[in-house]
């Protein structure tokens, strides 16, 4: 149990002061983190010695950004990655030859992404040289569905995550049928298309990127539909080959 610590001592002008909400962020990630198979709420508000009501609503803050993982139980997610970079592959530094050499053959727009949370973030992007391309933002959380990266990190998420989401965000049955069919197929054959449905005039395709067996990140190759299409074999065909190689130098790191 945290041990409740009080002062009478009224604080310096300028000195650090404890804030419950801060401490109790990082009590739980402290203690998620030193759990093997992670914490139920049950036990992190006991550890925490605050009411359940309380601690739900900090752990859910942090799973939607993605610093806590829900699986049953809670563990750290892949937003702590982050900020332990430094201790762990660079996948942007390693995964920079593949998206040049991607660029140079098609002159598309070609990126790189990871998944924060419920978001997805491009982290590496070269655009097309050509005047007509695919413009994406640098380092800005866009919601996992219906992005095909996004859709490519659902397709190989947790199933829990997966139809928690799904029926958090997808009101209609159907549509929600049909997410998860498409899901499956992107896991079934390890790439994603961008949807006419969502984006008419633009065209590419998202592959999956693993560590080991970790799912680290997404390549996509994207650009006007009217280009992609007459190359959309040799362009996807690549860009697995690609994802491949970052796989291989990540490995070999």
């Amino acid at each position: 149990m945290i041990e409740k610590r009080e002062s009478h001592v009224p604080p310096v002008a300028g000195e650090a002061k404890e804030h419950r909400t801060v401490s109790r962020v990082m009590t739980i990630l402290e203690l998620v983190s030193r759990s093997t198979d992670g914490l139920s709420l049950a036990q992190l508000a006991a550890a925490l010695d605050a009411p359940r009501s309380s601690v739900h609503y900090i752990v859910k803050g942090l799973v939607a950004t993605g610093y806590l993982t829900e699986n049953g139980a809670y563990t750290l997610g892949p937003a702590v990655g982050t900020l332990l970079a430094a201790h762990q592959p660079p996948v942007d530094r390693v995964a920079r030859a593949s998206l040049e050499s991607l660029h140079r053959r098609f002159d598309e727009t070609v990126t790189l992404c990871i998944q924060i949370g419920e978001s997805v973030v491009n982290i590496d992007i070269i655009e097309s040289t050509q005047p007509i391309r695919f413009s994406p933002a640098l380092h800005v959380r866009r919601p996992l569905f219906p992005s095909t990266a996004g859709k490519c990190f659902l397709a190989y998420a947790d199933q829990r995550f997966r139809d928690t989401y799904l029926d958090t965000h997808i009101e209609e049955t159907d549509k929600r049928l049909q997410a998860r069919e498409e899901l499956d197929r992107i896991a079934r054959d390890g790439i994603g298309y961008a949807s006419k449905e969502v984006t008419p005039d633009l065209g590419g395709v998202a592959v999956p990127v693993f560590h080991r067996d970790k799912h680290v990140a997404v390549l996509t190759v994207a650009g006007p539909r009217a280009r992609i299409d007459t190359r959309l074999e040799e362009i996807a065909d690549a860009a697995i080959t690609e994802a491949r190689h970052v796989a291989e130098r990540l490995t070999a790191q």
